[in-house]
């Protein structure tokens, strides 16, 4: 007598998403760093995309002024009695918007601009070479600092296009070298005699082998992209009135907190900004580990010595 299957079990589908999750778990036991650093990123989208479930006005005012962390308000208040956690959590989601949306603006113009000039060649892949290498002379944070101090007022839109217009250049240098190594490559060939469109080559051949560096692109411009926003909101430009962890820093600074110690005030969003910038080049060096493999087989075969002999024992993968 056969017992039952099981639904995931007897169907297809049941199959490749139990392999899927299993390959998953693997290349996180794997990677130690990748799974602390997913669980940081992830906590705090989860912060940025349910916050309004726990405020409704991140500046609401009250008579509690310039009080530190107590039971009722936990990180404190301002100068004008707004509730630090609150804004805290009100910044999350602008704050992330930033980073997330500027890097993927920027890894976009990234692969159009090096894949797709690099696979044509020709006329464009000069053009848009040389249009790579006048980004890449520009200096960015001078650049980034003159336009924002014109867009005051615009909100966060304006500085997501600055930001993401002056990183692009870099990932599209990498990913031109990584095409014109691959363009001539035997399956390339076979694709292009099959008659594939060229749209198809790139996206199904070629892209998936440039898939890494895309990914520690878009994480890398991420980074840029929250430290700049953080930077400029602290020196007063863009819009100061947005709730971000950066201008949390500049009205602390302008109201005197460092002055009177109120360290509640701009320790939190200073901490915040760390701790996701951590997060996420965690997930990039648990990335390289996982894909990189020389790093994968010099973890797997280095010695590990035993805790009660000088002999060394071979660690299993």
């Amino acid at each position: 007598m056969s017992l039952p299957l099981s639904p995931a079990a007897a169907s297809p589908d049941g199959d490749a998403s139990s392999r899927a999750s299993l390959r998953g778990w693997r290349v996180l036991r794997r990677s130690p760093r990748m799974f602390v650093g997913l669980c940081i990123v992830f906590f705090f989208v989860l912060v940025a995309l349910y916050r309004t479930f726990f405020i409704h006005n991140g500046n609401a005012l009250s008579h509690q002024v310039l009080k530190g962390p107590s039971a009722h308000d936990w990180l404190g208040t301002t100068q004008l009695g707004q509730n630090v956690l609150l804004q805290l959590i009100a910044s999350a989601g602008p704050t992330l918007l930033v980073g997330f949306a500027a890097g993927l603006l920027a890894t976009i113009l990234a692969v159009v601009i090096g894949i797709g000039g690099a696979f044509l060649g020709g006329r464009s892949d000069d053009l848009l070479n040389l249009v790579t290498n006048v980004v890449l002379v520009i200096p960015a944070v001078p650049l980034i600092i003159v336009v924002s101090g014109f867009l005051k007022s615009g909100g966060i839109g304006p500085i997501i296009v600055i930001i993401a217009f002056t990183s692009w250049a870099g990932v599209s240098r990498v990913l031109r070298g990584i095409t014109l190594t691959m363009r001539n490559r035997d399956f390339i060939s076979a694709s292009k005699l099959s008659g594939e469109r060229t749209w198809r080559i790139i996206i199904v051949e070629l892209l998936p082998n440039t898939v890494a560096f895309v990914i520690s692109g878009f994480i890398f411009t991420v980074i840029f992209a929250i430290l700049t926003q953080a930077g400029l909101a602290f020196l007063g430009l863009g819009d100061v009135n947005a709730l971000t962890w950066g201008n949390m820093l500049y009205w602390a600074e302008v109201d005197g907190a460092l002055e009177v110690h109120a360290w509640w005030w701009f320790l939190p969003p200073g901490l915040c900004i760390a701790l996701l910038g951590t997060g996420l080049a965690l997930i990039n060096f648990g990335l390289d580990e996982v894909l990189n493999p020389r790093l994968r087989s010099q973890r797997a075969f280095r010695p590990k010595t035993s805790v009660f002999d000088d002999t060394p024992v071979a660690e299993v993968p």
